[in-house]
């Protein structure tokens, strides 16, 4: 065990879906810990403000296009990816989509974008990188899932079912693959203001209502995931696998709130 196993220095990182959001905040504390990263997009131009950032703090950043929905671009963006860096340390699945819909209004589109983005296309970029980290005998997979992966949320049909998918994902490929020294593990986010979900924090009710049923009485802020990410991708996790961690502010306690006065029965 190094001295401190946080330390992600010599390491390379892929981190996919880094053209906004929750993606960059995730390079972003895995380059603050040493790492040298992959960063992806369906378009590779998006990319060249991140790259840029994250050269700033002294790390590589190579952006590559990638369109999880398509076989052929994962493969080339893995092939690409090992051609420059040699090897592949730590792969975070981060691409995924969404739509709203009440579950009677989905269509059979509908249904294939949201599976196919968040969990055909995870599997297959796990699939596409895994080979080296096999040889090698090491690798950190980190899937991101949700809290919908642990309960379901109305109006979000396929995007729950695809993060159930990806919960037991993870644990299947952890349980196939740890003899081999790679541990795959699923970081969930609870109530975090992303491009997906910005209109529901436009509604006061509803910002209220959710901040009310989280214990820590707030949504999440990009920071609180950085620890996670980073312990998830380190050595410092070298024997935890096949585990969801959530990070959620408690919301999935499931605590109910009762009316002042009221005790629960």
């Amino acid at each position: 065990m190094p001295d401190n196993p946080f330390d992600l220095t010599g390491k390379v990182a892929i981190v996919t879906g880094t053209s906004r959001g929750l993606g960059q905040y995730f390079g972003r504390a895995l380059a603050r810990a040493g790492a040298d990263l992959v960063i992806t997009s369906r378009s590779k131009d998006t990319l060249e403000p991140f790259r840029s950032e994250i050269e700033s703090l002294g790390r590589k950043a190579l952006p590559l296009a990638l369109d999880v929905r398509d076989y052929d671009s994962i493969q080339r963006m893995a092939a690409e990816a090992k051609a420059a860096y040699g090897r592949i340390d730590i792969l975070v699945n981060n691409a995924g989509c969404n739509v709203r819909k009440p579950s009677d209004d989905i269509t059979w589109d509908d249904w294939n974008l949201v599976l196919d983005t968040n969990l055909r296309g995870m599997f297959f970029t796990i699939q596409a990188v895994v080979r080296g980290m096999l040889s090698r005998r090491y690798g950190r997979i980190i899937n991101v899932g949700s809290v919908t992966s642990v309960f379901g949320c109305g109006g979000l049909a396929p995007y729950c079912a695809s993060r159930g998918g990806v919960k037991q994902l993870t644990m299947s490929l952890a349980d196939e693959w740890g003899p081999s020294g790679i541990t795959v593990n699923c970081l969930a986010p609870g109530w975090f203001k992303t491009e997906q979900n910005k209109v529901l924090y436009e509604d006061e009710d509803w910002v209220t209502y959710i901040t009310d049923r989280i214990p820590l009485k707030r949504p999440g802020q990009p920071h609180d995931l950085d620890g996670c990410v980073v312990f998830l991708a380190s050595d410092a996790s070298e024997y935890v696998t096949g585990q969801i961690i959530l990070i959620d502010g408690g919301i999935s306690t499931g605590a109910m709130r009762a009316l002042p006065g009221n005790f629960a029965n």
